[in-house]
């Protein structure tokens, strides 16, 4: 377990499924974890559960007002910003011909924007610090969408290489930026209420995720023990991508 003991990380969309997994690890590993969400008292009553280490912020991540107050109130407090996970995201799953500019527009801002908002965000106190850790939770969608999810990979995609170009640029700088690419994982998103498709059945490792997986490895990329990483992408997705088992 990666030792982020000192260590001040915001985790977006941190309230539930996949980013409170990952703020509840964060924390587990000694870090003061920031928990984001766009209600406020959703994120407070996540960090309640969570414990003394994690603390609520009220953050829109389409909003610049909004990851400007969150900075502020980070670095007012805690006078330091260690890491950012930026994992708060949207899925709307229609037919390409049903897709709406509305509902395009809703994943723009929230899956790519918000990303785009967030490093910019940190960048500043992290180029004080002369280091940082940034740590975007994408999608296999990137590069092996499903059917109903034209709009959604797309926003994931350019992720990607918003990610890598930025690794590039900020590394000099000593500022880190990984990808993390899950597959299905056991969420409110990924289920949509209907409990687990028997399709996981299939996949090489013969089942769905769970989004500690997901917390694990994000904790790793954050972390000191990922020191000579960036630009990576780490797959956690039982090998669905690698095809089925089906005999």
């Amino acid at each position: 377990m990666p030792d982020l003991k000192k260590q001040v990380i915001i985790v977006t969309g941190a309230n539930r499924g996949q980013g409170k997994a990952i703020a509840e690890h964060l924390t587990s590993c000694g870090a003061t974890t920031i928990v984001a969400a766009r209600k406020l008292e959703e994120a407070e009553r996540t960090a309640t559960e969570i414990g003394p280490l994690a603390y609520p912020v009220q953050l829109d991540v389409a909003s610049e007002e909004q990851w400007a107050s969150a900075i502020g109130i980070v670095v007012e407090k805690f006078g330091r910003i260690d890491g950012l996970v930026n994992n708060a995201g949207v899925l709307v799953r229609k037919p390409f011909i049903e897709m709406s500019m509305k509902d395009y527009q809703q994943m723009i801002e929230v899956n790519q924007l918000g990303v785009f908002l967030g490093m910019q965000a940190v960048i500043p106190q992290m180029e004080k610090q002369q280091k940082g850790s940034i740590v975007n939770n994408v999608s296999i969608s990137a590069f092996a969408p499903i059917q109903k999810s034209s709009a959604y990979a797309a926003t994931k995609a350019a992720v990607v290489a918003m990610s890598k170009s930025a690794a590039i640029e900020l590394g000099p700088k000593g500022i880190r930026v990984n990808m993390v690419h899950p597959g299905g994982i056991e969420t409110e998103m990924a289920t949509e209420g209907q409990g687990i498709p028997s399709f996981y059945n299939s996949v090489p490792l013969g089942r769905i995720g769970q989004p500690n997986e997901i917390a694990k490895t994000v904790a790793f990329l954050i972390s000191d023990e990922s020191s000579y990483c960036t630009g990576a992408e780490i797959v956690v997705d039982g090998g669905m991508t690698l095809g089925t088992a089906d005999q």
